[in-house]
């Protein structure tokens, strides 16, 4: 490993929802790796976040309220928290976007400034995606063993696309799957197969305007009513839908919500 020049916190957050100013933390977990190299030292707390935990949330993580609600909140973890960090520099997995803005959220409304002006701020994911490209050149490489040539030529881009997924059938020939609930697949058993692993189960609508809830119902993924059901909300707000039908969203969408307020009203 690099000699480290400062001691290096590697953090990671689980919290009510994605939303950085918004929702709140309910764990929070740190090894802190020391620049003498001594033994790395852990931390790790379960937090009352005050606030709903999402249904999404909590189908990720497996936390609810009722988990939580004797645990500390964060103001009476902050000092301490803060403490372990102390001058360390900062790691995590997607952190520099997510875990970071949200921890320096929490901090300021226990009034503690999180200042990261010096210290250095390492994302394993940005590494990740730099250094592992996913682009079409990329992805003809790995799977083709081909260099790009005419590269944005749509005659050329597509070629290159057809070689990458026949790379891809040999490649993945008879591999297994296995998704986040442990659940294994066989994708490359068929294209039917191949169609419904490309397929993104949480969304009803290619640009993700609608999602499906815990149970299925579809929901706003965008907005004021973000996480909604839409029948509920046109059903206590009509106007809604006659906004989304003068607006600026795709044709699939504008279908959608109108078979589904047609459905709610029995048409």
């Amino acid at each position: 490993m690099l000699p480290l020049p400062n001691d290096l916190v590697f953090f990671d957050l689980e919290a009510t929802g994605l939303n950085i100013v918004q929702d709140r933390i309910v764990q929070i977990a740190m090894i802190k790796l020391f620049a003498d190299g001594r033994e790395p030292a852990e931390y790790e707390r379960k937090i009352n976040p005050g606030v709903p935990v999402s249904a999404e949330a909590a189908a990720i993580h497996g936390m609810t309220n009722e988990d939580l609600k004797d645990e500390p909140t964060f103001a009476d973890l902050a000092k301490e928290i803060y403490e372990f960090i102390g001058d360390s520099d900062l790691g995590g997995y997607n952190s520099n976007r997510y875990d970071v803005p949200l921890l320096q959220e929490e901090f300021y409304r226990a009034g503690i400034y999180l200042d990261t002006s010096k210290r250095r701020l390492i994302d394993s994911q940005h590494i990740f995606y730099r250094m592992e490209p996913r682009t079409l050149s990329a992805a003809l490489k790995f799977y083709a063993g081909k260099e790009m040539e005419n590269a944005h030529d749509a005659l050329a881009d597509v070629r290159a696309t057809v070689d990458i997924f026949r790379g891809q059938l040999k490649h993945y020939a008879g591999a297994e799957f296995k998704n986040d609930d442990g659940e294994v697949s066989h994708p490359f058993e068929n294209l039917d197969s191949v169609a419904e692993f490309c397929q993104d189960e949480r969304f009803l609508d290619a640009t993700r305007r609608l999602k499906k809830g815990p149970d299925g119902t579809p929901q706003f993924n965008f907005g004021k009513y973000s996480g909604q059901n839409v029948g509920d909300v046109f059903a206590k707000d009509p106007g809604y839908l006659k906004w989304i039908l003068n607006k600026d969203f795709s044709t699939e969408v504008k279908a959608l919500v109108k078979a589904i307020d047609d459905q709610r009203r029995g048409k």
